[in-house]
């Protein structure tokens, strides 16, 4: 077991986590960074990303995470690939076990495990991640202009996406297993009045079709959960869009979260409940799961942390 002390402990290495070290680094802090289960986030299972800022050319995501950390090591950030698996934030300094039994002391913490989108389970549905399955339209819609793509849920996540890429899309298909939409009335109203969107009622994906090369998706085999009869439906892409959880099971019982178990911060900050304690990212922000919010929001926990760092040691 090794033990390790910071001033500053980032939890998590998506753009959030990364950003945090990189500003923590530069204010002086020599951060340390656990990165994980997932290094470098959610953005390494998106191919192109068209909407960074900095990036006239598309890149791909698992590069520019790789960008970010690299840039991280090269102003003074230590990187351990570790998950943190119990924490004690009752007294200073804070406290932190890992799966590879290491120990962690921190005089300040900052919080970017993220969420993870909810996923259909499929063995297809792994093999075409990034080449024709995504669980973000706003990040992938474009690359779908002028085909047919689907989406699967009933909730308003689902109908926001389903709006959102007829933007882009020839056809959309709303694909959900019951018979009657969960999203609000409002939101259903906005959807069935678009002619774009079809609905595949009581149908659930038993397949994801596609081609190995190039590998992309080709379709989907739906089933009726009525009358158990199938029938294949032609896409270029599916957008799966059952929900996202936080990445905040180890934090139960020492931070205050919300009904759908995100980290509840202080109104325009990363400010948790306790002292010396920040989130940032998705882990604390989940309307918009986007990496230059997620990045902003870590440059934010960052000065917090080295502010509020300065005002224990005056």
């Amino acid at each position: 077991m090794a033990q390790y002390k910071t001033p500053v402990l980032i939890i998590g290495s998506g753009p959030a986590g990364y950003t945090a070290g990189i500003y923590a680094a530069r204010a002086g802090l020599k951060p340390l960074i656990v990165a994980g289960e997932q290094i470098g986030g959610q953005l390494t299972i998106t191919t192109d990303v068209e909407n960074y800022p900095g990036f006239p050319e598309p890149v791909n995501g698992s590069e520019l995470m790789e960008r970010m950390k690299q840039q991280a090591i090269n102003l003074g950030v230590e990187f351990v690939e570790d998950k943190i698996i119990e924490v004690d934030f009752k007294q200073r300094p804070f406290s932190c076990n890992s799966e590879n039994y290491n120990l962690f002391t921190a005089d300040s913490v900052i919080i970017a495990t993220g969420a993870s989108a909810r996923w259909l389970g499929l063995e297809s549905e792994k093999k075409f991640l990034g080449f024709g399955v995504s669980g973000c339209a706003t990040c992938d819609g474009f690359f779908y202009r002028g085909k047919d793509v689907a989406v699967v849920g009933g909730g308003n996540t689902a109908a926001e996406e389903a709006l959102y890429l007829t933007n882009f899309a020839r056809s959309v298909t709303l694909i959900h297993r019951r018979d009657t939409l969960r999203a609000d009335k409002t939101m259903q109203q906005r959807l069935f009045d678009n002619t774009k969107i079809t609905v595949e009622w009581n149908c659930v994906i038993e397949e994801i079709l596609g081609t190995d090369t190039p590998k992309a998706v080709t379709g989907l085999k739906l089933k009726n959960i009525k009358d158990d009869s199938t029938k294949e439906l032609k896409v270029d892409g599916i957008f799966i869009a059952i929900g996202h959880h936080p990445n905040t099971e180890v934090f139960k019982n020492h931070l205050e979260l919300d009904n759908s178990g995100y980290i509840v911060t202080k109104p325009d900050s990363c400010e948790t409940g306790i002292a010396g304690v920040f989130a940032a990212g998705d882990v604390k922000a989940p309307e918009f799961r986007q990496a230059v919010i997620a990045a902003g929001s870590g440059c934010t926990a960052a000065l917090e942390a080295e502010r509020w760092l300065n005002s224990q040691s005056g």
